[in-house]
């Protein structure tokens, strides 16, 4: 069922990874292109604090919808491994499960907005205008919220079965349509942030039913087996339901461990104030973008990695993530001379607002420093997302995490502070007493005489 064919020699060259991996590389690189929109669109025509709304609203969906990212990232391993076993009836069981599971927290987050909203303007620091905004944006696009869940599992499926020009016909269906409306809505109709959020949640429907009847068609035309198009008895089963509830918890305690760096960021940014909320979150868009461009070659990998493992071939398991690690480390050394060439020119068109251009201007060289680490974490999640080795994954995020916000707390330690002047002081005498000791080493010893 795969585009290449889950067994061709070509997938295990270079060319043949790439051929998988460009259009998810494109549709990847159009995801953080929402966000980007959403800036562009309130960064011309509304204020600071709706800009900052923008970034907050955001920030919390980015919690509520990837927080259930192993609709996503599990059902591509589980279809993956179904298709290289060649068992069809068994990827749309997969997918009949997701899309249950999909559909029941779908409906939980609608009927729970309330609290949910309200315990997010408790965790996340902002001024009142601020938290004002993000309120509109949030009770707007969160009936969205069971298209949004619906559609991770679909194209999930997609990524499993190697479809990944589907896929990128329908990541630009949702963009462009998510655009079109949020211009629509927010810049000609004058609804501002809560525009924006009607034109996401729109575009989330529209997509979910154009994404359903693609894989619904592509199922139904390779479809070999006796089976029922939905074999009721292997979606309930019990033992692949518990098998996929462990993969999915543990793929869900990566991504809270994954985002609470995102969160820690905007949270320390709204401290300083609304125009650093503001300025920050430009540049997180365009970290998002290098990062959602390189998860091409992790989703590529995959969907490879997942029929190795169904086949039970170790030799392609080795060859697609060497060739895959090898695509993204060129692919990030060719963004980081895009983002120090033009780097301001990317602030300039997100906002016409001078003094978020002033205090974003200075955050390009940590910019160009993380996309080029980018490759060492992030494409390398595309072999360990597979249900077996979700556990792993999880480990290193939770160490990673736990890491930074030990050292975050330590240096907010006043005593800490004071202990760094003090050695930085000791070290500038000692440095300023070097050359004395160095000629010293130039006179004979007495002692030696």
């Amino acid at each position: 069922m795969a585009e290449a064919g889950a067994d061709s020699g070509a997938e295990l060259t270079r060319v043949g990874v790439f051929r998988i991996a460009w259009p998810i590389i494109l549709a990847n690189a159009a995801v953080p292109l929402l966000g980007i929109a959403d800036t562009a669109v309130i960064g011309h025509t509304g204020t600071t604090s709706a800009l900052g709304a923008i970034a907050l609203g955001a920030l919390v969906f980015s919690f509520v919808y990837w927080s259930f990212g192993f609709l996503r990232m599990g059902t591509t391993g589980f279809v993956a491994q179904a298709e290289g076993a060649g068992d069809p009836a068994e990827v749309r069981a997969v997918l009949g499960r997701a899309l249950l599971l999909a559909a029941a927290i779908g409906v939980a987050l609608v009927l729970l907005q309330w609290p949910i909203a309200r315990g997010a303007w408790v965790v996340f620091s902002a001024s009142p205008d601020v938290e004002h905004e993000a309120a509109q944006y949030f009770a707007a696009r969160i009936w969205g919220a069971p298209a949004a869940l619906g559609t991770f599992a679909l194209m999930g499926t997609l990524i499993g079965l190697g479809k990944s020009r589907h896929l990128l016909a329908l990541q630009l269906l949702l963009n462009g349509l998510n655009i079109t409306l949020d211009v629509t809505f927010a810049g000609v109709f004058g609804w501002g942030v809560r525009g924006i959020g009607v034109g996401t949640a729109v575009a989330e429907w529209v997509t979910l039913l154009a994404a359903f009847l693609t894989v619904r068609h592509l199922l139904g035309a390779h479809r070999r087996d006796a089976e029922a198009f939905w074999p009721r008895a292997r979606i309930l089963d019990r033992g692949r339901l518990a098998e996929m509830f462990k993969a999915n918890a543990d793929i869900m305690i990566r991504t809270w461990f994954l985002l609470a760096g995102f969160a820690w960021f905007t949270d320390r940014s709204a401290k300083f104030g609304d125009l650093s909320l503001a300025a920050n979150h430009g540049l997180l868009e365009l970290v998002s973008f290098a990062a959602f461009f390189l998860d091409g070659y992790a989703f590529a990998a995959e969907s490879l990695v997942g029929r190795a493992i169904g086949a039970r071939s170790r030799r392609r398991f080795d060859i697609v993530t060497r060739r895959s690690s090898e695509l993204a480390l060129l692919t990030a050394c060719a963004l980081a001379a895009a983002c120090w060439l033009g780097g301001d020119v990317a602030v300039h068109w997100l906002t016409s607002i001078d003094d978020v251009r002033q205090e974003a201007a200075p955050g390009r060289a940590v910019y160009l420093a993380v996309v080029r680490r980018v490759p060492a974490g992030r494409h390398l999640c595309g072999g360990d997302a597979h249900p077996r080795h979700a556990q792993r994954l999880r480990g290193f995020h939770v160490c990673f995490r736990g890491c930074q916000l030990a050292i975050d707390a330590a240096l907010r330690q006043p005593r800490l502070v004071v202990g760094v002047h003090r050695l930085r002081g000791r070290a500038s005498r000692r440095a300023r007493r070097l050359p004395t000791g160095l000629a010293s080493l130039d006179r004979p010893s007495k002692r030696l005489l």
